[in-house]
């Protein structure tokens, strides 16, 4: 698979297609500290398979991506926002479905609410409502929360401390139905590591802000959307899946039962039906 680097405005994005460029354009955004490489290309390739040319890319900090100092990051979430319109600029694309993950998701978000007319349809896994009041929704389990205050001690330097810490991340945030492949899970976290230009740069994504202008805006979005969580997501409980449902009207939500923070290959089968059926929707009304 060829990487395409899109320049503009002295950034630059790292990005893979997938498909045929003829079929309706599907956007992939990837969430916090994860480079585009965390949406399998396996997924990629099947979603391409139904019809549809998928793209992918590396957030700024993430991969091959342009990154910044450690603790100064020089963008912000509407900037994130803008970096996905560069992508399909990038590719000559006019408009494309829209889908996020996790900080994606919320990203997303924004490009849908400023870009409608860039957005043919919005999906959005395991995230969490934007420009809203979230205050009565759950937080992180006890037990995540637990975990994540060992980050504050990592040594970003040290290859194996890393590798370790992030394998012990997604355990903790794996699927409560299906088996946990460690072996795949640590071989995939160190060719992520080596492949990044800084890996610890991916932190900056902890220090973001924004997405200011679009407060409030969430229940007039202008395009159909599509809700996918897992019941069993101890970053984003389900109860923030269920409240899009509630502030968007006509809005769809699949829940995975058992399913984590991430994108499960045994949950593929039901995320890729409802996406594919998703966007089919729509281009058949074109």
């Amino acid at each position: 698979m060829q990487t395409k680097l899109v320049k503009t405005d002295d950034v630059e994005l790292a990005s893979e297609a997938f498909g045929n460029p003829n079929d309706p354009a599907i956007l992939l955004i990837m969430g916090a500290m994860a480079s585009m490489l965390w949406w399998p290309k396996e997924f990629c390739q099947r979603l391409a398979d139904k019809g549809r040319y998928v793209i992918r890319y590396d957030n700024r900090d993430t991969g091959l991506s342009t990154n910044y100092p450690v603790g100064k990051p020089e963008y912000s979430f509407d900037d994130m926002a803008d970096d996905a319109i560069r992508v399909l600029d990038g590719y000559g694309i006019s408009s494309a479905h829209i889908v996020g993950m996790s900080m994606g998701g919320m990203i997303a978000q924004l490009v849908a609410l400023k870009y409608p007319e860039r957005s043919r349809t919005l999906t959005l896994i395991s995230t969490s409502p934007v420009g809203v009041d979230t205050a009565h929704l759950p937080g992180m389990t006890a037990a995540y929360t637990e975990h994540s205050a060992s980050y504050a001690d990592l040594d970003w330097s040290d290859r194996t401390q890393v590798v370790e810490f992030m394998l012990a991340d997604v355990r903790a945030i794996s699927s409560t139905r299906h088996p946990f492949d460690e072996r795949h899970a640590r071989d995939f976290i160190a060719m992520d590591y080596d492949r990044a230009r800084r890996f610890e740069s991916a932190t900056n994504h902890f220090l973001l802000s924004g997405g200011d202008t679009q407060k409030g805006k969430l229940a007039g979005l202008q395009v159909p959307l599509l809700v996918v969580h897992g019941t069993s997501d101890p970053i984003f409980p389900v109860e923030h899946g269920r409240e899009f449902i509630k502030i968007v009207p006509a809005s769809k939500l699949v829940e995975i039962e058992g399913g984590g923070h991430e994108l499960h290959p045994d949950d593929w089968g039901t995320m890729l039906e409802a996406l594919a059926g998703h966007t089919m929707s729509i281009e058949s009304m074109r």
